[in-house]
């Protein structure tokens, strides 16, 4: 049995799907996920699971969808993947909560980049396996311009998040 992550998109964030963080347990419990434990109310779940990831991740969407009527995409990564995501921060000194990690679900390349725009002189992006790594600025996440049209079909947690997920997997 390995340990997973799973991250939801556009949960419990301004006026989108609302999802108590008991329904999502239950719907993982459902879907034959162990040891599952929620943290924070933004859809992020660690569980153990005989399956692979492509069988949970397929699992959890249907869960999810029968729950909310609508299509929720979740985004699934190992124990081993996790950490290797906060070991390969390309910004390692910047604060966690200025480091923001987008999951996508097929590997990253470096047309991913193309198309951002509204990008700050003091924002960097760089490429992970299956990740966009982006560190913000003064202005910080929340009143950044950037657009990356790539992270439309990915899901972000800053790096705070991410190093908390990570350790959760690996206990």
């Amino acid at each position: 049995m390995g340990a997973f992550v799973a991250l939801l998109r556009a949960v419990n964030l301004g006026g989108s799907t609302t999802l108590a963080m008991a329904d999502l347990k239950a719907i993982c419990e459902s879907a034959g996920l162990a040891h599952v434990r929620t943290y924070i109310a933004s859809g992020n779940v660690v569980f153990v699971s005989r399956g692979p990831e492509r069988q949970v991740r397929a699992a959890l969407e249907a869960g999810l969808k029968a729950h909310a009527g609508r299509a929720i995409g979740v985004a699934v990564r190992s124990s081993a993947e996790m950490a290797a995501i906060v070991a390969d921060n390309p910004f390692p000194d910047a604060p966690g909560n200025r480091v923001a990690v987008i999951f996508l679900d097929e590997a990253s390349t470096p047309a991913m980049l193309d198309g951002v725009s509204g990008r700050a002189a003091d924002e960097e992006l760089s490429l992970g396996r299956r990740e966009i790594y982006v560190r913000y600025g003064a202005a910080g996440m929340g009143r950044s311009k950037l657009k990356i049209p790539a992270a439309k079909a990915g899901t972000a947690r800053n790096m705070n998040t991410v190093a908390k997920l990570a350790a959760m997997a690996a206990a």
